[in-house]
């Protein structure tokens, strides 16, 4: 039993403001509180399809794999804009498990071979409809069989690093890392580690 056992929620209206790299709607909702009162709401949403990320670690050298690549709503908050992150990418029409093998490829070179499902979350559940699936895999340095660096043809410009896990532990509190998907895996790598061999 909850407090919300009265409380409802139903879409009114939407209203499509941009439709381009993804969706922007606008919806009005008529909710009705735990209270059992009724009002009518405005929400926007980002309808935004799913993706996967994924933690690469190479228990023998105790190192994840990063990548690093220019995000503009960093740049919009004053951020650093080339961000430090786990690789990720959009499922695509792929299940999690075969796109985050591509993304692994294509971002830093490494063949992945046995993937672990760790969890999937909703990533900004007040505005966002992205539900990231996280994964990890062990690596090792026989494992890196091309470059990587993201496609020519979508103009990804990726640089790809390998860094202790323990430095990339620092690196969140230092603020260099500061991507919640990458600070999640990193936090799970770090719990977890014993289970990473």
């Amino acid at each position: 039993m909850t407090k919300f056992e009265k409380a409802k929620a139903e879409i009114a209206g939407e209203k499509t403001l941009a439709d381009q790299w993804t969706r922007l709607s606008s919806f009005d909702l008529d909710y009705t509180d735990s209270q059992g009162e009724k009002h009518r709401l405005k929400r926007e949403v980002y309808h935004r399809t799913p993706a996967a990320c994924i933690l690469l670690y190479d228990p023998k050298r105790e190192t994840v794999v990063l990548v690093r690549q220019f995000r503009l709503p960093a740049q919009l908050t004053g951020e650093p804009a080339w961000m430090l992150e786990v690789p990720a990418g959009l499922l695509d029409g792929d299940d999690p498990e075969a796109a985050i093998r591509r993304e692994a490829m294509e971002e830093t070179g490494f063949r992945v071979r046995d993937v672990r499902f760790l969890f999937k979350a909703l990533t900004s559940p007040g505005a966002i409809t992205e539900i990231l699936h996280f994964f990890a895999a062990v690596i090792d340095t026989s494992d890196r069989i091309a470059e990587g660096g993201g496609l020519a043809e979508e103009h990804e410009d990726i640089e790809v690093l390998e860094v202790r896990l323990s430095d990339a532990m620092a690196m969140i509190e230092s603020g260099d890392i500061y991507d919640a998907k990458t600070i999640m895996l990193l936090q799970w790598a770090t719990l977890n580690v014993a289970t990473l061999r």
